[in-house]
């Protein structure tokens, strides 16, 4: 059987155990053994077993050849927990492996472990301020517009809001974002570029959102010094300050600035056992238990270690900030010992490397749930941090700038016409481009008044509307743009001549409009003399 890569996704652990199963029994050579006077049929020492694992994870590049034999011992011992093996007589259940030549067996039934299934983990989706919700508040300043050279005929469609006649455009201001949008907007980019790094359909599986503290990564990305090391806020949470110049003083030997020159052999070994048991005692790994399923995922990358590089840049920034910090001078301080040269052994069994590696990696990366293989996942992922530690524990900028970009185009003014829909669509809204003051008045003066001057002329001009259609658009007009309009009429006799009266001619009066009215006939009585 040929190993093959396990690459990152959910579950990978679990796929890690069941890959390394299937390759150790189809590789180790089962015969006939003797013990005490018996003989046993198809089984193995555990020597033999030790020997055979080992040559097998170290030809794997899911492990690669840094695990050491200690680390076999240990993976066997929880084989033997697991029932992946049993001794002759059936026993199974306890890690009392050693490597020697006792007799062990493959049971008959699977050892391989099934996929657990872990609820589905929803997604946050962030609202944003839609085109049609108007901003608090009236604007501030006025929106530049880049002058453009047109005819009367485009002013006129282009302007004949003044008119009526065309529907208008709008500016759009959007809501500002308070510090907890721009927070959550980090979050969501952050695991957005994570999942297209690991190139998973989701990150339900392996990474719970909600676990995700959108504070820390805007913290890390920001509160750092000029090494690239994170300052917390809350100094409680800094290392010792013993504990600095532990580390400090193995880093820079022979010359400790922080402590007195040793007067006895072996106090570099004291030192760094004194180390080892302040991050030893630890609750919780430095990349902690909620993370542990997005690094072991990260670590199906490592053949591709521009792609690992920057999906534990990502990863690492979802960390609280003073585990980061932690991380930052442990990792870079097991780096720069294991290059020490003058430094003295700190071990006689193993290389220093090697033992940074053994002393460090649970402290690091462990499971909460004792996953089974995840010391040689601790191991790998120790050894891929210290030989990549600068690039990997500094903010990654090319996230950091899409980021930044994003908010400024989401904080700027937008101009939406009529009937058109909301930004949501692609490709997005363009914007003007910032002027200043000066700029505006200027391109306002001589960009806009000669063309509205036209339109205005052509009304004016026009002889196909009536004269009633006419007054009722220079009114319009007028309302709209007061100043083009008071340069054509500056005063009410210019305009009235525009319209000029016509003479209406009196009728003549009647010579018998000015007599009496017609008096009816009455009879009088006649005297007669």
């Amino acid at each position: 059987m040929e190993p093959r890569l396990v690459g990152p996704g959910p579950y990978r652990a679990t796929r890690l155990w069941n890959e390394i199963i299937e390759l150790f029994r189809a590789g180790m050579p089962l015969r006939k053994h003797r013990c005490r006077f018996k003989s046993y049929e198809r089984c193995f020492k555990a020597s033999e077993a030790v020997e055979c694992l080992h040559e097998l994870l170290g030809s794997n590049q899911n492990f690669g050849p840094e695990v050491t034999r200690d680390q076999t011992v240990k993976l066997l011992k929880k084989f033997l927990k697991n029932h992946v093996i049993e001794d002759i007589k059936g026993r199974w259940g306890k890690e009392d492996f050693e490597d020697d030549g006792r007799l062990y067996r493959f049971p008959p039934s699977s050892p391989l472990k099934s996929y657990p299934k872990k609820p589905s983990c929803g997604k946050e989706v962030i609202k944003f301020p839609d085109w049609n919700e108007p901003r608090a508040g009236p604007s501030q300043e006025p929106i530049p517009v880049k002058s453009i050279a047109m005819n009367s005929e485009m002013w006129y469609k282009r302007h004949s809001i003044a008119i009526g006649e065309v529907p208008a455009c709008k500016l759009v201001f959007r809501r500002e974002l308070t510090q907890t949008n721009i927070e959550e907007i980090w979050k969501s980019m952050t695991l957005s570029r994570l999942q297209k790094v690991l190139g998973l359909d989701s990150l339900d599986e392996v990474l719970d959102a909600k676990l995700v503290n959108s504070k820390h990564i805007v913290q890390n990305v920001y509160n750092v010094n000029k090494q690239g090391i994170v300052t917390l806020e809350d100094k409680s949470k800094e290392l010792p300050h013993w504990i600095l110049s532990a580390m400090k003083c193995l880093v820079n030997w022979p010359s400790c600035s922080d402590l007195k020159q040793p007067t006895y052999s072996g106090f570099e070994r004291d030192v760094f056992k004194t180390i080892v048991d302040y991050f030893s005692q630890m609750k919780e790994p430095l990349l902690t238990f909620n993370f542990f399923d997005i690094f072991v995922s990260v670590l199906g990358l490592l053949q591709k270690p521009s792609k690992a590089v920057e999906a534990l840049q990502i990863s690492c920034l979802l960390l609280p900030p003073e585990n980061r910090k932690r991380l930052q001078l442990l990792v870079r301080m097991m780096a720069r010992i294991s290059l020490n040269q003058d430094l003295p052994r700190l071990s006689e069994s193993v290389r220093t490397r090697t033992l940074m590696v053994q002393a460090f990696s649970r402290c690091i990366l462990c499971s909460k749930d004792e996953i089974d293989l995840d010391e040689l996942l601790a191991a790998k992922l120790v050894s891929f941090l210290m030989d990549n530690y600068q690039e990997i524990l500094n903010v990654p900028s090319a996230l950091k700038s899409s980021i930044e970009d994003h908010v400024v185009h989401l904080q700027r003014v937008q101009i939406k016409h009529a009937g058109a829909d909301s930004d949501a669509t692609l490709p997005p809204p363009s914007f003007c481009h910032q002027i200043t003051p000066g700029e505006f008045e200027y391109q306002r003066a001589s960009g806009s008044q000669e063309p509205l001057a036209a339109l205005l002329e052509e009304i004016v001009m026009n002889k196909e509307i009536s004269v009633k259609d006419k007054k009722k658009k220079l009114k319009q007009f007028q309302k709209s743009y007061p100043e083009v309009y008071r340069v054509r009429f500056p005063s009410p006799e210019t305009e009235a001549m525009l319209f000029p009266e016509k003479t209406k001619q009196k009728p003549p009066i009647l010579m018998w409009a000015l007599k009496k009215p017609f008096q009816p006939f009455h009879r009088t009585r006649s005297f007669r003399m």
